[in-house]
Protein backbone atom coordinates (compact mmCIF):
# COMPACT_ATOMS: atom_id res chain seq x y z
CA UNK A 1 0.00 0.00 0.00
CA UNK A 2 1.19 3.57 -0.71
CA UNK A 3 2.52 5.68 1.87
CA UNK A 4 -0.19 8.11 3.73
CA UNK A 5 -2.81 5.23 2.33
CA UNK A 6 -5.36 4.20 5.36
CA UNK A 7 -7.01 1.05 4.42
CA UNK A 8 -10.61 0.46 6.49
CA UNK A 9 -10.20 -3.05 6.43
CA UNK A 10 -12.64 -3.94 9.35
CA UNK A 11 -15.51 -1.97 7.87
CA UNK A 12 -18.04 -4.78 7.60
CA UNK A 13 -19.38 -3.62 4.26
CA UNK A 14 -16.00 -4.62 2.55
CA UNK A 15 -16.00 -8.16 3.58
CA UNK A 16 -17.53 -9.38 0.54
CA UNK A 17 -15.70 -10.11 -2.39
CA UNK A 18 -16.10 -8.24 -5.22
CA UNK A 19 -19.05 -9.04 -7.69
CA UNK A 20 -18.44 -8.60 -11.65
CA UNK A 21 -17.19 -5.49 -12.65
CA UNK A 22 -20.61 -4.60 -14.80
CA UNK A 23 -22.27 -4.01 -11.09
CA UNK A 24 -19.82 -2.05 -9.41
CA UNK A 25 -18.20 1.41 -9.45
CA UNK A 26 -15.73 3.23 -8.12
CA UNK A 27 -17.00 5.99 -5.75
CA UNK A 28 -14.66 8.94 -4.91
CA UNK A 29 -14.95 11.39 -2.14
CA UNK A 30 -13.44 14.47 -1.83
CA UNK A 31 -13.32 16.68 1.72
CA UNK A 32 -11.32 19.53 2.93
CA UNK A 33 -9.73 16.73 5.45
CA UNK A 34 -9.80 13.44 3.83
CA UNK A 35 -9.79 12.02 0.10
CA UNK A 36 -11.79 8.52 0.28
CA UNK A 37 -12.51 6.02 -2.09
CA UNK A 38 -13.97 2.61 -2.67
CA UNK A 39 -15.21 -0.08 -5.24
CA UNK A 40 -19.18 -0.42 -4.81
CA UNK A 41 -21.74 -3.09 -5.69
CA UNK A 42 -24.04 -0.85 -7.14
CA UNK A 43 -26.92 -3.46 -6.61
CA UNK A 44 -27.02 -3.44 -2.60
CA UNK A 45 -24.83 -0.39 -1.83
CA UNK A 46 -22.10 -2.41 0.10
CA UNK A 47 -18.48 -1.64 -0.22
CA UNK A 48 -17.18 -4.78 -2.47
CA UNK A 49 -13.49 -3.34 -1.34
CA UNK A 50 -11.69 -1.69 1.63
CA UNK A 51 -12.04 2.06 1.97
CA UNK A 52 -8.93 3.66 1.21
CA UNK A 53 -7.97 7.03 2.74
CA UNK A 54 -5.28 9.82 2.17
CA UNK A 55 -5.23 13.43 3.74
CA UNK A 56 -6.38 16.13 1.47
CA UNK A 57 -2.84 17.56 0.25
CA UNK A 58 -2.75 21.33 1.55
CA UNK A 59 -2.96 23.22 -0.47
CA UNK A 60 -5.51 21.23 -2.52
CA UNK A 61 -5.27 22.10 -5.87
CA UNK A 62 -6.41 20.15 -9.01
CA UNK A 63 -3.03 18.60 -9.74
CA UNK A 64 -2.38 17.42 -5.93
CA UNK A 65 -5.84 16.32 -5.45
CA UNK A 66 -5.91 14.58 -8.91
CA UNK A 67 -2.71 12.60 -7.96
CA UNK A 68 -3.86 11.62 -4.64
CA UNK A 69 -6.97 10.50 -6.20
CA UNK A 70 -4.90 8.77 -8.85
CA UNK A 71 -2.74 6.56 -6.47
CA UNK A 72 -5.90 5.44 -4.33
CA UNK A 73 -8.06 4.57 -7.78
CA UNK A 74 -3.95 2.77 -8.51
CA UNK A 75 -4.08 0.82 -5.26
CA UNK A 76 -7.77 -0.38 -5.48
CA UNK A 77 -6.32 -1.67 -9.00
CA UNK A 78 -3.32 -3.42 -8.10
CA UNK A 79 -5.70 -5.04 -4.87
CA UNK A 80 -7.45 -6.41 -7.66
CA UNK A 81 -10.53 -4.95 -6.10
CA UNK A 82 -10.81 -2.95 -9.46
CA UNK A 83 -10.73 -3.33 -13.30
CA UNK A 84 -9.02 -0.70 -15.75
CA UNK A 85 -12.41 -0.27 -17.09
CA UNK A 86 -14.56 -0.16 -13.94
CA UNK A 87 -16.74 3.23 -13.89
CA UNK A 88 -15.32 6.54 -11.30
CA UNK A 89 -17.63 8.69 -10.07
CA UNK A 90 -16.04 11.95 -7.97
CA UNK A 91 -17.87 13.80 -5.08
CA UNK A 92 -16.33 17.74 -5.07
CA UNK A 93 -17.11 20.51 -2.26
CA UNK A 94 -18.66 22.84 -5.04
CA UNK A 95 -20.76 23.62 -7.86
CA UNK A 96 -20.48 21.25 -10.39
CA UNK A 97 -21.67 22.26 -14.11
CA UNK A 98 -20.80 20.14 -17.29
CA UNK A 99 -17.58 18.88 -15.50
CA UNK A 100 -16.60 21.52 -13.82
CA UNK A 101 -16.30 23.21 -10.69
CA UNK A 102 -18.04 26.59 -10.70
CA UNK A 103 -17.69 27.32 -6.68
CA UNK A 104 -14.62 25.17 -4.66
CA UNK A 105 -15.58 25.21 -0.78
CA UNK A 106 -12.80 23.83 1.47
CA UNK A 107 -10.38 23.10 -1.63
CA UNK A 108 -7.89 25.75 -3.65
CA UNK A 109 -9.90 27.70 -5.51
CA UNK A 110 -7.67 26.85 -8.94
CA UNK A 111 -10.21 24.35 -9.58
CA UNK A 112 -13.24 27.11 -10.29
CA UNK A 113 -13.31 27.13 -13.60
CA UNK A 114 -10.65 23.56 -14.10
CA UNK A 115 -11.97 21.13 -16.41
CA UNK A 116 -11.82 18.66 -13.77
CA UNK A 117 -13.52 15.74 -15.12
CA UNK A 118 -11.33 15.35 -18.49
CA UNK A 119 -8.57 15.79 -16.12
CA UNK A 120 -9.32 12.93 -13.84
CA UNK A 121 -10.68 10.98 -16.48
CA UNK A 122 -6.60 11.75 -18.32
CA UNK A 123 -4.80 10.40 -14.73
CA UNK A 124 -7.42 7.34 -14.31
CA UNK A 125 -7.17 6.12 -17.65
CA UNK A 126 -10.77 5.70 -17.55
CA UNK A 127 -14.15 7.91 -17.64
CA UNK A 128 -15.12 9.90 -14.66
CA UNK A 129 -18.10 11.50 -13.89
CA UNK A 130 -18.25 14.62 -11.28
CA UNK A 131 -20.87 15.28 -9.30
CA UNK A 132 -21.38 17.69 -5.87
CA UNK A 133 -20.26 15.80 -3.32
CA UNK A 134 -23.45 16.23 -0.89
CA UNK A 135 -25.44 15.51 -3.61
CA UNK A 136 -23.07 11.94 -3.99
CA UNK A 137 -24.27 11.56 -0.24
CA UNK A 138 -28.11 12.15 -0.74
CA UNK A 139 -27.78 9.31 -3.62
CA UNK A 140 -27.09 6.65 -1.31
CA UNK A 141 -29.54 7.96 1.31
CA UNK A 142 -32.44 7.69 -1.63
CA UNK A 143 -31.30 4.71 -3.20
CA UNK A 144 -30.56 2.64 -0.19
CA UNK A 145 -30.89 4.86 3.26
CA UNK A 146 -32.66 6.79 5.33
CA UNK A 147 -34.78 8.79 2.20
CA UNK A 148 -35.60 5.53 0.29
CA UNK A 149 -39.53 5.56 -0.65
CA UNK A 150 -39.80 9.25 0.78
CA UNK A 151 -42.33 11.22 -1.23
CA UNK A 152 -42.50 15.02 -0.67
CA UNK A 153 -39.25 17.34 -0.25
CA UNK A 154 -36.20 15.45 1.50
CA UNK A 155 -33.30 18.00 3.16
CA UNK A 156 -30.16 16.19 3.76
CA UNK A 157 -26.77 18.24 5.19
CA UNK A 158 -23.45 16.94 5.77
CA UNK A 159 -22.12 18.24 8.73
CA UNK A 160 -18.22 18.34 8.20
CA UNK A 161 -15.23 20.67 7.27
CA UNK A 162 -18.47 22.44 5.69
CA UNK A 163 -21.92 22.13 5.50
CA UNK A 164 -23.00 20.43 2.37
CA UNK A 165 -26.73 20.09 1.10
CA UNK A 166 -28.82 18.14 -0.94
CA UNK A 167 -32.55 18.23 -1.94
CA UNK A 168 -34.48 15.61 -3.14
CA UNK A 169 -38.69 16.65 -4.11
CA UNK A 170 -40.76 13.28 -5.36
CA UNK A 171 -37.47 11.69 -5.80
CA UNK A 172 -35.79 14.30 -7.94
CA UNK A 173 -32.44 16.19 -7.10
CA UNK A 174 -32.04 19.49 -7.28
CA UNK A 175 -28.33 19.61 -7.65
CA UNK A 176 -25.34 21.71 -6.22
CA UNK A 177 -27.73 23.29 -3.80
CA UNK A 178 -24.50 24.46 -1.47
CA UNK A 179 -27.15 25.68 1.50
CA UNK A 180 -23.96 25.44 3.57
CA UNK A 181 -23.30 28.99 2.54
CA UNK A 182 -26.54 30.85 2.48
CA UNK A 183 -26.26 33.93 4.76
CA UNK A 184 -26.75 32.92 8.24
CA UNK A 185 -26.71 35.54 11.13
CA UNK A 186 -24.91 37.46 9.24
CA UNK A 187 -21.86 35.08 7.95
CA UNK A 188 -21.62 32.03 5.55
CA UNK A 189 -23.55 29.46 7.70
CA UNK A 190 -20.97 26.99 7.55
CA UNK A 191 -18.22 29.52 9.10
CA UNK A 192 -20.52 29.04 12.17
CA UNK A 193 -22.05 25.84 13.25
CA UNK A 194 -20.06 23.58 10.60
CA UNK A 195 -18.62 20.36 12.36
CA UNK A 196 -14.60 22.55 12.13
CA UNK A 197 -16.55 25.49 13.66
CA UNK A 198 -17.50 23.94 16.22
CA UNK A 199 -14.10 22.89 17.36
CA UNK A 200 -12.74 26.21 16.43
CA UNK A 201 -15.68 28.39 18.33
CA UNK A 202 -15.29 25.95 21.34
CA UNK A 203 -18.71 25.60 21.59
CA UNK A 204 -20.50 22.69 23.75
CA UNK A 205 -23.31 20.10 22.10
CA UNK A 206 -26.01 22.32 23.54
CA UNK A 207 -25.03 25.38 22.17
CA UNK A 208 -24.19 24.06 18.91
CA UNK A 209 -27.11 21.85 18.77
CA UNK A 210 -29.59 25.46 19.27
CA UNK A 211 -27.74 27.02 16.99
CA UNK A 212 -28.06 24.75 14.18
CA UNK A 213 -31.92 24.49 15.11
CA UNK A 214 -31.85 28.14 13.84
CA UNK A 215 -29.92 27.59 10.99
CA UNK A 216 -32.09 24.26 10.34
CA UNK A 217 -35.58 26.58 11.12
CA UNK A 218 -34.01 29.11 8.29
CA UNK A 219 -33.93 26.90 5.66
CA UNK A 220 -37.44 25.03 6.64
CA UNK A 221 -38.88 28.38 6.00
CA UNK A 222 -37.95 28.28 2.24
CA UNK A 223 -38.83 24.69 1.57
CA UNK A 224 -40.50 23.02 3.63
CA UNK A 225 -38.77 19.57 3.92
CA UNK A 226 -40.75 16.21 5.11
CA UNK A 227 -37.76 14.65 6.12
CA UNK A 228 -34.48 16.26 7.32
CA UNK A 229 -31.12 13.63 7.18
CA UNK A 230 -28.26 14.70 8.88
CA UNK A 231 -24.85 13.32 7.68
CA UNK A 232 -20.78 13.88 7.40
CA UNK A 233 -18.35 13.48 10.29
CA UNK A 234 -20.52 15.31 13.12
CA UNK A 235 -23.38 12.83 11.97
CA UNK A 236 -21.67 9.85 14.12
CA UNK A 237 -21.99 12.05 17.78
CA UNK A 238 -25.39 12.56 17.23
CA UNK A 239 -26.48 11.25 20.53
CA UNK A 240 -24.52 13.80 21.69
CA UNK A 241 -26.37 16.61 20.22
CA UNK A 242 -29.73 15.41 18.80
CA UNK A 243 -31.97 15.96 22.15
CA UNK A 244 -30.98 20.07 21.62
CA UNK A 245 -32.19 20.08 17.96
CA UNK A 246 -35.27 20.94 17.16
CA UNK A 247 -37.19 20.99 13.88
CA UNK A 248 -40.88 20.96 12.50
CA UNK A 249 -39.61 18.01 10.02
CA UNK A 250 -38.64 14.71 11.51
CA UNK A 251 -34.60 14.02 11.64
CA UNK A 252 -32.73 11.51 11.11
CA UNK A 253 -28.77 10.36 10.79
CA UNK A 254 -27.77 9.27 7.11
CA UNK A 255 -27.96 5.50 6.73
CA UNK A 256 -24.40 5.32 5.72
CA UNK A 257 -22.71 8.16 7.84
CA UNK A 258 -19.49 9.27 6.63
CA UNK A 259 -19.98 6.68 3.79
CA UNK A 260 -22.75 8.21 1.98
CA UNK A 261 -20.79 9.88 -0.54
CA UNK A 262 -18.36 7.56 -1.33
CA UNK A 263 -21.44 4.82 -2.11
CA UNK A 264 -23.49 8.54 -3.78
CA UNK A 265 -20.44 8.76 -5.88
CA UNK A 266 -20.91 5.09 -7.55
CA UNK A 267 -24.02 5.92 -8.03
CA UNK A 268 -23.49 8.69 -10.23
CA UNK A 269 -20.72 6.86 -12.24
CA UNK A 270 -23.16 4.62 -13.08
CA UNK A 271 -25.61 7.85 -14.06
CA UNK A 272 -27.81 7.20 -11.74
CA UNK A 273 -30.26 10.49 -10.48
CA UNK A 274 -27.83 12.88 -12.95
CA UNK A 275 -29.80 15.51 -15.19
CA UNK A 276 -32.57 15.28 -12.76
CA UNK A 277 -33.51 12.11 -13.40
CA UNK A 278 -35.94 10.23 -10.75
CA UNK A 279 -34.52 7.86 -7.65
CA UNK A 280 -38.14 5.63 -7.54
CA UNK A 281 -38.75 4.26 -4.72
CA UNK A 282 -36.76 0.41 -4.73
CA UNK A 283 -32.76 -0.47 -4.79
CA UNK A 284 -31.11 -1.37 -7.93
CA UNK A 285 -31.75 -4.69 -9.77
CA UNK A 286 -29.19 -6.03 -12.14
CA UNK A 287 -31.15 -5.49 -15.40
CA UNK A 288 -31.05 -1.73 -14.53
CA UNK A 289 -27.46 -1.03 -14.57
CA UNK A 290 -25.60 -1.31 -18.19
CA UNK A 291 -22.75 -2.19 -19.73
CA UNK A 292 -19.45 0.14 -19.34
CA UNK A 293 -19.24 2.36 -21.56
CA UNK A 294 -23.10 2.78 -21.86
CA UNK A 295 -24.94 5.71 -21.52
CA UNK A 296 -26.76 4.57 -17.57
CA UNK A 297 -29.11 3.11 -16.04
CA UNK A 298 -32.68 2.56 -16.97
CA UNK A 299 -34.63 5.40 -13.88
CA UNK A 300 -37.06 4.00 -11.84
CA UNK A 301 -39.57 6.42 -11.05
CA UNK A 302 -41.49 9.33 -12.65
CA UNK A 303 -38.58 10.85 -14.34
CA UNK A 304 -40.97 12.39 -17.04
CA UNK A 305 -43.83 13.57 -14.41
CA UNK A 306 -45.15 17.11 -15.28
CA UNK A 307 -46.23 17.53 -11.66
CA UNK A 308 -42.28 16.83 -10.32
CA UNK A 309 -40.98 18.81 -12.77
CA UNK A 310 -42.78 21.89 -12.13
CA UNK A 311 -41.98 20.95 -8.42
CA UNK A 312 -37.94 21.28 -9.52
CA UNK A 313 -38.35 23.71 -10.79
CA UNK A 314 -40.30 25.67 -8.02
CA UNK A 315 -37.41 24.78 -5.57
CA UNK A 316 -34.66 26.16 -8.07
CA UNK A 317 -36.13 29.15 -7.42
CA UNK A 318 -36.31 29.36 -4.27
CA UNK A 319 -32.63 28.21 -3.96
CA UNK A 320 -31.72 31.44 -6.37
CA UNK A 321 -33.09 33.22 -3.70
CA UNK A 322 -30.90 32.34 -0.62
CA UNK A 323 -29.05 35.41 -0.83
CA UNK A 324 -31.72 37.34 1.06
CA UNK A 325 -31.50 38.20 4.47
CA UNK A 326 -31.96 35.50 7.56
CA UNK A 327 -35.46 34.91 8.42
CA UNK A 328 -35.91 35.61 12.38
CA UNK A 329 -35.34 32.55 14.56
CA UNK A 330 -38.29 30.34 15.88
Amino acid sequence: MAPGVSCDAMSPRAKRPAPAHSQTAIGIDVGGTGVKAAVVDLVTGELASPRLQVDTPQPATPAAVIEAIGGIVDQLVAGGHATPDMRVGAGLPGVVKAGRLVTAANIDKSWIGAPAEALLSARLRRPVRLINDADAAGLAEAVFGAAKGVQGTVLLLTIGTGIGSALFIDGHLLDSTEFGHVTFRGKDGETLISGSALGRRKLGWKKWGREFSEYMALLESWFWPDLIILGGGVSRAFPKYSKFLTARAPIVTAQYLNTSGIVGAALAAAGVGIAGAGIGAGVLTREDLPAPGTAGPRQAGPAGDPAASRATAQAAEAAASLVIEDQPPR
